[in-house]
């Protein structure tokens, strides 16, 4: 069995993700509740039962709502570094001792044939992370929740197979919208969110002939849209001289509301 995933949900309301390989199943963040991701994964014909382990990307609430009561309810161990741990301890509720693991930023950890290797992104939490996952020859690269991509970023995500990649918001409908200045000015910085041109620009120096889709993840609900966040970031692609067919690389949806199907990465 390859590396297959799916992102249960994504955006503010909640984001979850779940990845998989022949002996290992992992969820990257619970920021829904109990109910509502054990909902989701009926929806992938499973249940919290498979689970091996839950990573966490960062503290806020979007990412680890219903982080302590899913490890809580299926005794699943929890993997962060210590600054989140530090940060989300209050939030999340008693967690067993054995089930408090603590994985560093730069460190990889291998779950059976399924090998994690977390890196760090900017955004305005305490040590927040995205993921890369490796079988064989296969990678999975996991990035939201950032700022900006920095060069440290693209050397972890770039020969992906599969991206899921954060487009965020349309740089104008934000600056429009009904946010306080200083909300707007926290989502357009260093510490913020990616853009959807952000993306583009990305996505336009990582594409090679291994990267077969891009997954454009965590929009906002109120300064985005699914076709309008892919027509710019394929846009930009193309102003930078990227130019593709989608039988060669493809710009895929995520949900707030609802899961993907299951992407399986081929060997």
């Amino acid at each position: 069995m390859a590396i297959s995933f799916s992102v249960l949900s994504s955006g503010s309301t909640g984001n979850a993700t779940i990845v998989r390989n022949e002996d290992t199943t992992l969820l990257i963040d619970a920021g829904l509740s109990a109910r509502r991701i054990d909902e989701l994964l009926k929806e992938r014909e499973m249940s919290g039962e498979e689970i091996d382990g839950i990573l966490v990307t960062h503290e806020h609430s979007d990412h680890i709502k219903g982080l302590g009561a899913v490890a809580r309810k299926y005794n699943l161990p929890i993997y962060a570094n210590e600054k989140t741990w530090e940060a989300m301890n209050r939030s999340i509720g008693n967690i067993a001792e054995e089930n408090r693991i603590v994985l560093q930023s730069d460190e990889v950890k291998d779950f059976g044939t399924l090998r994690v290797e977390p890196f760090e992104i900017s955004h305005d939490a305490a040590e927040p992370v995205g993921y890369c996952f490796y079988d064989g020859d296969q990678k999975l690269g996991v990035a939201t929740d950032l700022g900006y991509v920095s060069d440290k970023v693209m050397r972890a995500i770039e020969g992906s197979d599969v991206l899921v990649m954060e487009s965020n918001h349309d740089i104008e409908l934000l600056r429009m919208g009904r946010y306080p200045w200083n909300t707007k000015r926290r989502i357009l910085g260093d510490l913020g969110h990616l853009s959807n041109e952000s993306a583009g620009e990305a996505l336009s120096e990582l594409l090679t002939g291994d990267t077969k889709r891009a997954y454009l993840a965590h929009l906002s609900r109120d300064h985005n849209m699914m076709d309008l966040a892919k027509m710019t970031v394929r846009d930009t692609m193309e102003d930078r001289g990227c130019f593709f067919k989608d039988s060669e690389f493809k710009l895929c949806d995520t949900y707030y509301d609802r899961s993907t199907p299951w992407d399986e990465l081929k060997k």
